[in-house]
Order: C-alpha cells, then sequence, then structure tokens
C-alpha cells in the first residue's frame, strides 16, 4: 500500500461549513491507498507517516479535491474541429454519418486522448455519453473503459442509445439508430460486465438514451425502468437549444421537462445535460423531483445555445456539477475551463454576485460528486474519502502575487498541475500525464480521425 504526504501547500478541502468548506494556508494530505487518512493545518502527526512515504513539497500550491465531469463524449475526440460555425441541429446532421462508421478501436483510441486531457485539466472523475452503437463497431463500451483503467481516471460511462431515425421523425439518420429491444438488451449487459457499485469503484454504469429527438418515449420509459431495476442512475441530454423546445412543443405538446416527467424521468437519480432553456416551472420541477444538471458552459457558448440559468437552479437547491460535453462542439475538454467561465458567464448575466468564486470550484467537485451520486465518497478532502486530489501550481508567473488560492485558481489563467492522483494513484506529474505515452496517443488519435474520416466519404 502506497503512502503519500503532499505537504506545505494551501489546502481547499471543500469540507466542512461555508462554500469550500476548512482552508489551511499551509497544510497537508496523506494519502495511504485509495484512501485520504489525514488533512490539517501545518505538518502531519508524525505518528501517521511511515518511513517509506512518498514526500510530495507543494510549496507555492494549492491542493482541491479532484475534478468531477458530469458530461461528455469521449469518441469525439476524433471530430474536433467538424461543424465549427453550426447550429446544434446542423453540427449533428453534419457529423451523424462520420460517427456512423466508428468502430470499437476507434473508440478506444479517442478516449485515451480525451481522458489524458481531462487528466491534465485536474479531473479525476468522468463520466461519458456513448450513443452511437453501429452494428458491426465492436465493444465500444468495453474499449473506453479499458481506455479509462489505462490512464487511471475514475470513470462513470454512460450506456446511450437512439432508436428515434430520421425516417420517424427523429433527427439522426437510421444507419446510427437501434431497435428498442437490442439497446435494452445491450444496456442490461454492459451494467451485468461492468458495473462496480463497491465504495472504492473506479467504474459504474449509468443509462443514457440520448435525447428527446432522437429517441421514443417507449425506449426512455423502458430505460427508467430497466436503470431502477438495476440500480444505475439515468441520464439524457435537455433542453440544450431553442430548438428542442420547438420540437418537443410540435411533437410531443409540452416542454421538454414536462415531457421528461411524463416519461418517468423524476427522482435523484436522474441528471440531466445542459439544461440551458428552463423556464421557472421546470426548474422548480427539477428541485421538487430531485433531478441533477451537468453545466456545459463552453459547449454551450461553442454551438451558441445559450447561457443556462445556474444561480437559479442552485438558489432552488438543484445540484449542479460541470461538464465539458462531446470533444467536438469544446474542442479543448479542459474541466478547469468550465469552472472559469460558469463563474464568469454567471456574472455577466447575473452581475457581480451572481456566483462567487468558492461556489464555482464547489460546482467543479462537491456538485459533481452529488450528481454522479458519490457525495459521500469523492468531491471533498478529508479523512475517509478517496484519494483523489489535485495538486496545482500557483508560483508561476502568471499567478504568484494573489493571495487568495481559490482567487487565483478560478479566476487567474489555468495552473500548471504538480500533480494529480485517483485513488492514491498518480496520474499528473508535472504538467504531464505519467500513465500513458500522450505522444504516442496523439499519433494514434491524427490516423485513426483519417480513417474515420475516409469511411465517411
Amino acid at each position: 500500500m502506497t503512502t503519500v504526504l503532499i505537504e506545505n501547500c494551501a489546502v481547499v478541502t471543500m469540507d466542512g461549513p461555508g462554500t469550500a468548506g476548512a482552508e489551511y494556508a499551509n497544510g497537508h494530505v496523506l494519502l495511504e491507498g485509495a484512501r485520504i487518512v489525514a488533512v490539517g493545518e501545518g505538518p502531519c502527526d508524525p505518528a501517521l507517516v511511515p518511513a517509506d512515504v512518498e514526500r510530495v513539497d507543494g510549496t507555492g500550491c494549492v491542493a482541491t479535491p479532484g475534478l468531477v465531469n458530469t458530461h461528455h463524449h469521449l469518441y469525439q475526440w476524433l471530430t474536433r474541429g467538424l461543424a465549427a460555425d453550426s447550429t446544434l441541429f446542423e453540427w449533428l446532421t453534419t457529423l451523424y454519418p462520420v460517427w456512423a462508421g466508428i468502430t470499437a478501436d476507434d473508440v478506444r483510441t479517442a478516449a485515451l486522448g480525451g481522458l489524458a486531457q481531462l487528466a491534465l485539466g485536474g479531473c479525476t472523475t468522468t463520466t461519458d455519453h456513448h450513443y452511437v452503437v453501429p452494428a458491426d463497431a465492436g465493444d465500444v463500451f468495453a474499449a473506453e473503459i479499458s481506455a479509462a483503467a489505462e490512464v487511471g481516471l475514475r470513470f462513470h460511462p454512460t450506456r446511450g442509445s437512439m432508436d428515434l431515425g430520421r425516417s420517424d421523425g427523429g433527427l439522426p439518420p437510421d444507419s446510427v439508430v437501434e431497435s428498442t429491444d437490442a439497446i435494452l438488451a445491450g444496456t442490461a449487459d454492459v451494467i451485468d460486465r461492468f458495473h462496480d457499485a463497491s465504495p472504492e469503484s473506479m467504474c459504474r454504469i449509468a443509462v443514457a438514451p440520448c435525447s428527446p429527438f432522437s429517441v421514443t418515449g417507449d425506449l426512455l420509459r423502458t430505460s427508467a425502468d430497466l436503470a431502477r431495476e438495476k440500480g444505475v442512475r439515468l441520464h439524457t441530454h435537455l433542453a440544450e437549444t431553442d430548438d428542442e423546445e420547438v420540437f418537443c412543443r410540435e411533437r410531443f405538446g409540452s416542454t421538454p421537462m414536462e415531457y421528461m416527467e411524463s416519461v418517468g424521468w423524476v427522482g435523484p437519480d436522474v441528471w440531466f445535460a445542459h439544461t440551458v432553456h428552463l423556464d421557472d416551472a421546470a426548474i422548480a420541477a427539477m428541485a421538487a423531483g430531485g433531478m441533477g444538471a451537468a453545466h456545459c458552459p463552453v459547449s454551450n457558448g461553442r454551438l451558441g445555445a445559450g447561457i443556462a440559468r445556474v444561480p437559479d437552479m442552485l438558489a432552488a437547491g438543484i445540484p449542479v456539477g460541470l461538464g465539458v460535453d462531446g470533444a467536438a462542439s469544446n474542442e479543448s475538454s479542459v474541466l478547469w475551463e468550465e469552472m472559469h467561465t460558469s463563474l464568469l458567464l454567471a456574472r455577466a448575466t447575473g452581475g457581480p454576485r451572481a456566483m462567487d468564486v468558492r461556489t464555482a470550484l464547489r460546482m467543479a467537485t462537491v456538485g459533481g460528486a452529488t450528481v454522479l451520486g458519490r457525495a459521500d465518497e469523492i468531491g471533498r478532502l478529508a479523512p475517509g474519502y478517496l484519494a483523489d486530489v489535485a495538486l496545482w501550481r500557483l508560483d508561476t508567473p502568471a499567478l504568484a502575487g494573489i493571495d487568495d488560492p481559490v482567487v487565483a485558481l478560478v479566476l487567474g489563467s489555468r495552473p500548471p498541475l504538480r500533480g494529480v492522483w485517483v485513488q492514491g494513484r498518480r496520474v499528473v506529474a508535472d504538467d504531464r500525464v505519467v500513465t500513458v505515452d500522450a505522444d504516442g496517443v496523439a499519433r494514434d488519435v491524427v490516423a485513426a480521425r483519417r480513417r474515420l474520416l475516409a469511411r465517411a466519404g
């Protein structure tokens, strides 16, 4: 069992009273195996520190919980930069035919690239919403799960799906949809093979039909039944654009939120991605039902989708986490940028007191952990919590002299990382991913992208 002592650094625990919990100007974090065993001001109690401890000098740094990404599409790492000036629906119709040719090998390569990038942004836990499952693609879910294990991030992949093709009034081409029966069988199989409900789990599965405009109401209802039978969570896109509002009103005679309520997607086991276009009634419904939200400000900006009413959601008591969304609508895929941007957009639309810096960090940590149902395991630096830590350098020329470490972290330029640990294992050292060959992964990504685009003609 490896013991790691991170010392001589500022520590922001996100645990205890106040938005950020206890904070220490010069503290320590002691990791033993998969767990945190001590956090506090000053030196660690020598009685807790074994002789063979690995010491990490955090002078000039701040330690925070690892960031939690609540929405992503890793396969899109191969299609970054396409349809750069399109609306969401235009972007989707451009890219669906490309994604239709994806294979399990492509998914693994894309996941390695995307997961390594997430690690370099301080992320230790990520979801993935994979909903393109061509019949001849191979085992795409095993592919991305193996990639996450190799990079070393805690992984919450969701078995996505689409069963409403263009010929039936949906948006995706018929070539990328599955039958409802095949989806339910495939989803149950992924859960049975990969879901780990144990307290130190590195992989948990959720059920995730894609969106109201790409799946049938029958699939939404039966997916909810399956998820609850299996004891896993539910996820989908919701209220991302005005186009979706028009689609739901024309097809279902309701708002997107009213539609999801009608098919049983109500409860604390549900989280929605984006939730940009929510009226007061929808926010009240989410709060009453306990549903969570994945706020993706950079992707929403890239696609011109709008700005979510995050301060209103937080005020209503809705759990809100952050998400980078798919790499094809957020080419940087850096979770730190979501934290930074969420604060700026909240203030730009709601005034200087609409959100404070510690609330932004809380969404990136505790908020995400709550949305994923793991608030008692991750998102905080506290004894007994899992050993997921980000150690950010604040002594660079760009950040030196900012006295408050949370202000420096959230409002300054992105800090380099002294280290990132997941389950006590070091994944990043001095701003370099140490678990995979990043240059080799980059070369593989270029080759896989060329093959994928060639298949699409």
